[in-house]
């Protein structure tokens, strides 16, 4: 039987093209504008959303997202705002979310509690870009508990052994890092080099492939989707609603992301 996530992946492949998968920034400019980008970006056919938990120190993420997280901290954003936010969403009837965290705010929320809220909230899944396989396991088997499924990451540099293992541990989908460092609209995924490891995922796994990072136009969407699953956007789109708020930043993003959308589809069919 397929997961939630999984479903996702086999109904985009059933209308021939890759999944969109979008990511916004919780509390960014504000809870409102958060309830509003997440209620356009249903409208406009994203097939998951990545909501993304504010952190002070985001590792894998470039300026723009830092921005915007600091901009939600600012804000006073709390993961009690966020779960508020998601829960709101899903009485909606929008699109399925993962929430984006690091570990440090699920660990001082407490592991147990986190999934249990999350997947009560609306959450299908969690991804955590800072914890290593071999030290996921708590988390891993909290999310399993309570049925919310865990992507996990391949980085370019992850030997095919490792990857493999990864893959094997991971729920839902692998997200495949297109390109070494932080995301970022401003350097485009090394098409190359992620098409040669997706081909090497394919041989360990039969599991949904999500490219990310880097990936910010209707082009670099469509070159991703002609070898992988799904594709993910966050900084470009980020940037297209920056500096506005509530209607406005509503008209902005769909502005930006509807070609995106239509750019999923395979050669020769056309996104309805």
């Amino acid at each position: 039987m397929l997961t939630r996530l999984e479903q996702i992946f086999e109904q985009a492949k059933n209308q021939r093209r890759a999944a969109f998968i979008a990511y916004v920034m919780a509390g960014d400019p504000d809870l409102e504008t958060t309830h509003a980008v997440l209620s356009c970006l249903s409208a406009a056919r994203a097939d998951l959303i990545e909501l993304g938990i504010p952190y002070g120190d985001p590792l894998a993420d470039g300026p723009t997202i830092v921005a915007a997280a600091q901009r939600s901290l600012k804000n006073g954003t709390s993961l009690a705002d966020v779960f508020r936010v998601l829960e709101r969403h899903r009485k909606s009837g929008g699109a399925p979310v993962v929430l984006f965290s690091y570990f440090n705010p699920i660990y001082q929320y407490g592991i147990e509690r986190f999934t249990r809220t999350a997947r009560v909230a609306g959450a299908v899944g969690v991804i955590v870009p800072d914890l290593a396989l071999d030290e996921s396991l708590e988390l891993r088997a909290s999310a399993r508990s309570t049925d919310l499924q865990m992507p996990l990451l391949v980085a370019p540099t992850t030997s095919s052994e490792r990857a493999a293992r990864i893959a094997e541990a991971a729920t839902g989908f692998v997200y495949v890092v297109s390109r070494l460092g932080v995301t970022g609209a401003n350097a485009t995924p090394n098409v190359t080099q992620v098409r040669r490891q997706v081909a090497m995922l394919r041989g360990v796994t039969k599991k949904p492939l999500a490219v990310g990072f880097g990936v910010s136009s209707a082009a670099s969407v469509r070159e991703v989707t002609t070898f992988a699953d799904g594709v993910m956007v966050g900084s470009a789109l980020i940037s297209a609603y920056a500096g506005t708020r509530g209607d406005e930043a509503v008209r902005h993003l769909r502005t930006f992301v509807e070609p995106l959308v239509a750019a999923t589809a395979w050669e020769g069919v056309t996104v309805s």
